[in-house]
C-alpha cells in the first residue's frame, strides 16, 4: 500500500532503516498534563534521524516548523475532530502536552512523508539544551558576521567558539533579532549545532566515555518519549558507531500569511529527499 510509482519505477519502503522523531517544544519545567487536549507548548524543533543500518550511517531530516500542512486536530477525550492546515509546530499543541500531543506530531510528520513509519519519538523542553550541551563538554560552532546576537548573548561574536549551556540555548532557540529573523536560519544554526554535537560525542566515545545513557538520565525530567529505558539503551547501544552522513533541510518559499510567516515546501525537493532516504527502488 506504500508503494510510489515514479517515472515508471517502484519505490518500496527502505527495510534496513530505523527512524527516531526529534521534538524541541519552546517551553521551560517539567512536562505536565495541560488537563484538555490543547496545551501552548509549540514544536520549534522537528527533526526525523534515519538510522541506516546496511552502511551504518544515520542521516537528520530536519522540517521546518513553519512548513504549512494537514495535522489532526483533537477533541473530547482525545479523539480526533478533523483536521487543520496549519504550521507544523502547532501539531504539538493539540494533546495534553504529553504523549499525546507527540502522538499527534508523529502522525503528522508520517502523514507529511508519505505514510513513512516513525519508529521512535523523543521530546525535550528547552532545559533539556544547555544539559544535553555541557554533558559533552561543549559544542563548536561558527557564528556568521550575518548572525548578530548583540541584542540575545553578547558573548556569542562572530567566528568559531565552543558553546556552553547558556550559549547553546541561545544560539539554538533565538530568532528574533537574529539576522533576517526567519525559522529557515535558526534551522542553519541547528544543522551546524548537530554536526558539532555529533563530532563531540564521537570525541566522548573514543575516549571510552559512555555518554548516551548519562545524558538521558540527566534530562529524563524534561523529556517525553515512547521508549523505555531498556529500549533506549539498546537503541543506544546499537547505534553508537554510526556516523552522521548529512542533515538535510527541504527547500520551499516563505509567504507572510495574516498572522505568521508560513513556509511551503517545494514538493519536488521533498519528493527526492523522501525518496532517496526512506524509500527503495524496486530492482
Amino acid at each position: 500500500s506504500k508503494t510510489i510509482q515514479r517515472d515508471g519505477v517502484s519505490y518500496f519502503p527502505k527495510q534496513d532503516i530505523t527512524t527516531l522523531l526529534i521534538m524541541g517544544i519552546d517551553e521551560f519545567g517539567k512536562p505536565k498534563d495541560s488537563g484538555s487536549y490543547n496545551n501552548p507548548g509549540a514544536a520549534d524543533v522537528v527533526f526525523l534521524a534515519i538510522f541506516n543500518d546496511t552502511d551504518k550511517t544515520y542521516s537528520i531530516l530536519s522540517l521546518n516548523r513553519d512548513t504549512m500542512l494537514e495535522m489532526p486536530v483533537l477533541g473530547i477525550g482525545g479523539k480526533r475532530a478533523g483536521t487543520r492546515y496549519a504550521q507544523l509546530g502547532l501539531a504539538h499543541t493539540y494533546g495534553n502536552g504529553l504523549e499525546a500531543s507527540c502522538d499527534n506530531v508523529a502522525d503528522t510528520v508520517s502523514s507529511f512523508l508519505y505514510g513513512s513509519t516513525v519508529d521512535y519519538y523523543l521530546s525535550m523542553r528547552m532545559d533539556a539544551i544547555a544539559i544535553i550541551n555541557d554533558a559533552v563538554g561543549g559544542v563548536e560552532v561558527t557564528i556568521e558576521p550575518t548572525e548578530d546576537f548583540s541584542a540575545i548573548d553578547s558573548s556569542l561574536q562572530p567566528g568559531t567558539i565552543r558553546l556552553n549551556g547558556e550559549q547553546a540555548l541561545h544560539y539554538i532557540r533565538a530568532r528574533q533579532g537574529v539576522g533576517d529573523q526567519l525559522n529557515l536560519s535558526r534551522m542553519g544554526r541547528h544543522e551546524k549545532y548537530l554536526q558539532g554535537f555529533s563530532e563531540a560525542l564521537k570525541q566522548m566515545q573514543e575516549n571510552g566515555e559512555n555518554a548516551e545513557m548519562e545524558i538521558y538520565e540527566q534530562v529524563a525530567d524534561y523529556m517525553i518519549s515512547n521508549c523505555s529505558t531498556s529500549t533506549l539503551s539498546k537503541l543506544t547501544s546499537r547505534f553508537s558507531e554510526y556516523e552522521l552522513s548529512e542533515v538535510v533541510i527541504p527547500q520551499g518559499e516563505y509567504v507572510k500569511g495574516e498572522e505568521f510567516m508560513e513556509f511551503y515546501v517545494d514538493q519536488d525537493a521533498l519528493d527526492e529527499v523522501i525518496l532517496r532516504l526512506l524509500y527503495s527502488p524496486k530492482k
